[in-house]
């Protein structure tokens, strides 16, 4: 039943691009055939005029996701965090994609606040200010809580806001489906994949306790970083629609003539916030993927503060530590190193030669090493990495895309503070002390202990599985003894190397 409706959405969606101008541009980054590209522009022609102008002075995809709402300006934002997918240049152009839709009314605010907390919102908050920031999803109020006096930040979704994502994601849906049928050659950018990717991005950010709840394990995390703060949720004020954190007060670190009146050292903010995501993004694996000037601030004694939750990155801890290898194999400009460790990981399929990736890792990185030192980009090094991988017939991996996508972001931060930074000599230590904590004995020793504690927790089941095991591999044609007797030598050998394991781990960490 919801066909007729999804048609229509992308009826009107194709009218919108064609009449903003954005339609070639999107025909253009997918690589479409030249016949694909008339024919599209030729069914679409017709229903050119019930498409939405926007405003021209934007350029034509942000015109076009601007005018068709919230799904289409959040859709735009995440396809920013994907260049393997829409190319670079239309990548960064969505990234700076603002969220211009007008604010809802206090009332509505004020009617959501006492849905969800069963308060009115007079009662749980003494003062309530007019919308600070009013974004695709949610907008935000400056507040005062009337128990405590304390000014926090008041985070509410857009009445409605659930069911026309619904409605609009339906319909991506829809058309991926009929994409990828109609349209082979789009296989490989897997555009159902797209839609779940930001299927699960937009649930997230429609259940505040998710961002919350991100806030809250981000904040646990980094605690012990120096001169980086996190606003406190507010968890008896906050729900599924609305969420309350501590109010961040402090100099927009995109703004450079405030941060000089205050006296604050640009060159050390650059430093302290590359070295942060990164160390973020290593040690803890958990990292915010949304690090532009808009959701950090610097406070009065000199502290980054950041905030807006919603998109976050995670990074088991295997593929970090090959992450890092990999870095810190270009820094030192050992190629060779770089692509064995490709090869050892699995990234890059074993019937291609390892000598000959690391001449093309070397075409990579020497060209880059050859700059001065204030040119050299890590995100750049990264999307050249990323496009000579592809040539080697590695697959497209979602969470170093992101973490790729915010490194590009971050080093356009830090630039913008300081243009002379030296991106390398910022990164080292953190990559370098990561490498030694993680890649080494007491590593090998924390690695065994986990094991161990893994094996003993399974231990009364150890027994049952051992013995289901063995049952299996006895068949009435074959002596039990030829069969058992694998079985026994693994458990005794596993046996011995377990403890040995257990008593190398607890003599190398006590």
């Amino acid at each position: 039943m919801r066909g007729p409706h999804n048609i229509w959405r992308l009826i009107r969606t194709g009218a919108t691009l064609e009449r903003t101008g954005a339609m070639s541009v999107v025909l253009e980054a997918f690589e479409a055939p030249r016949p694909l590209r008339i024919l599209a522009r030729g069914i679409v022609w017709p229903f050119r005029w019930i498409g939405i102008k926007g405003n021209p002075s934007e350029p034509p995809v942000v015109r076009a996701l601007t005018a068709l709402g919230p799904a289409y300006i959040k859709f735009g934002q995440v396809l920013s965090t994907r260049p393997d997918v829409v190319g670079s240049e239309m990548a960064n152009q969505m990234r700076v994609l603002q969220d211009r839709l007008p604010p809802f009314s206090i009332a509505e605010a004020k009617r959501a606040v006492e849905a969800e907390l069963g308060r009115s919102a007079d009662e749980v908050y003494s003062e309530f200010s007019e919308p600070v920031a009013a974004a695709s999803i949610a907008q935000v109020h400056k507040a005062r809580l009337a128990e405590t006096g304390e000014v926090v930040a008041v985070k509410v979704l857009r009445p409605g806001i659930e069911r026309a994502f619904r409605k609009d994601v339906d319909a991506f849906y829809f058309a991926a489906g009929f994409v990828e049928f109609f349209l082979p050659f789009s296989r490989r950018l897997k555009p159902r994949d797209v839609i779940e990717h930001f299927d699960g991005v937009v649930t997230g950010e429609l259940d505040l306790r998710l961002e919350s709840s991100s806030a809250s394990e981000f904040a646990d995390n980094t605690k012990d970083d120096a001169g980086f703060q996190v606003p406190v949720i507010k968890w008896d004020y906050s729900g599924r629609r609305v969420m309350t954190m501590g109010w961040a007060e402090g100099v927009s670190l995109g703004d450079n003539e405030a941060l000089d009146a205050a006296g604050h050292d640009r060159h050390g903010l650059g430093s302290r916030v590359l070295q942060l995501f990164l160390s973020h993004a290593l040690r803890d694996g958990f990292f915010h993927a949304d690090m532009h000037q808009g959701n950090l601030k610097v406070a009065g004694n000199g502290d980054i503060i950041a905030y807006d939750f919603g998109i976050m990155g995670h990074i088991d801890e295997y593929t970090r530590r090959v992450y890092a290898e990999i870095l810190y194999g270009f820094i030192q400009r050992d190629y060779q190193r770089v692509a064995e460790v490709h090869f050892e990981a699995g990234y890059v399929p074993a019937d291609k030669d390892v000598d000959e990736f690391a001449r093309a890792l070397r075409a990579v990185g020497e060209p880059i090493f050859g700059m001065d030192a204030t040119k050299i980009s890590m995100g750049r090094l990264l999307n050249y990495l990323f496009e000579v991988t592809e040539r080697f017939g590695m697959e497209t991996r979602t969470e170093l895309i992101l973490l790729q996508r915010t490194m590009v972001v971050v080093e356009g931060v830090a630039r913008s503070l300081d243009d002379s930074l030296n991106i390398w000599d910022v990164a080292k230590p953190v990559v370098g002390g990561y490498i030694k904590d993680s890649i080494g004995p007491k590593a090998l020793a924390r690695d065994l202990w986990k094991t161990a504690r893994v094996m003993a927790r399974f231990g009364p089941r150890l027994p049952g599985l051992v013995e289901g095991a063995l049952i299996r591999q006895v068949t009435p044609e074959e002596p039990v003894v030829r069969r058992v007797w694998p079985w026994v030598l693994t458990g005794g050998v596993g046996g011995v190397a377990l403890g040995a394991a257990g008593v190398f781990a607890l003599f190398w960490l006590g």
